[in-house]
């Protein structure tokens, strides 16, 4: 594994852990992962050809900086309980675009940047889905924000009448659930031992 890889995968831990506490959390920031990644690497790709060299960083920082803050804007105006619970990760979206593209992620073949999309996707849904169940005992809380209602009085499905595992909801709970997955994935696919 070179460097720039393991530095993109090292830094989709942080919303992967911080922004997943809850199944909402995690598919409004995927949606805007996409919105973002996809706005930025069509926009460098028309770009990247005008540029000097030397202007490419600035240039990235720039334009990844503005999509980020015009979907955190409209994020606002759409939702505003959906962005009060999504954080700080959402600016993090800058950031993976701009090591992204140091990376020539944008560049590769299309198929490979849907599949490691999805593969964020589905990593911070399933994860979001699991913390949500352990920790609240509920199943789509506060999902009719990602609609823009504000006045919802849908709360999800209740599973359990006391609410469950406050942990799984915390930053801790998100590092121990993802301990637990990836060893049980290990264990999983481990070749049997020969005797």
């Amino acid at each position: 594994m070179n460097e720039s890889l393991r530095l993109r995968n090292t830094l989709m831990l942080v919303p992967l852990i911080g922004a997943t506490g809850s199944l909402v959390n995690a598919l409004g920031l995927w949606l805007m992962f996409m919105v973002v990644t996809s706005a930025f690497g069509l926009c460098m790709n028309a770009l990247r050809s005008r540029l000097l060299p030397a202007t490419h960083l600035p240039a990235s920082v720039l334009l990844a900086a503005t999509l980020t803050s015009c979907a955190e804007l409209g994020a606002q105006a759409w939702s505003l309980q959906w962005h009060q619970h999504a954080g700080i990760y959402a600016g993090l979206i800058a950031l993976q675009c701009v090591v992204l593209e140091r990376s020539d992620f944008f560049q590769g073949p299309w198929r490979e940047r849907w599949s490691l999309r999805g593969l964020i996707g589905a990593l911070m849904v399933s994860l979001g889905l699991l913390r949500e169940l352990i920790g609240y005992g509920t199943l789509g809380n506060h999902l009719p924000w990602l609609a823009g209602a504000t006045h919802a009085d849908w709360q999800g499905w209740l599973l359990t009448a006391d609410g469950g595992l406050r942990l799984a909801t915390l930053a801790p709970g998100g590092f121990i659930l993802l301990g637990l997955l990836i060893a049980a994935w290990q264990a999983w696919h481990r070749p049997p031992p020969s005797h």
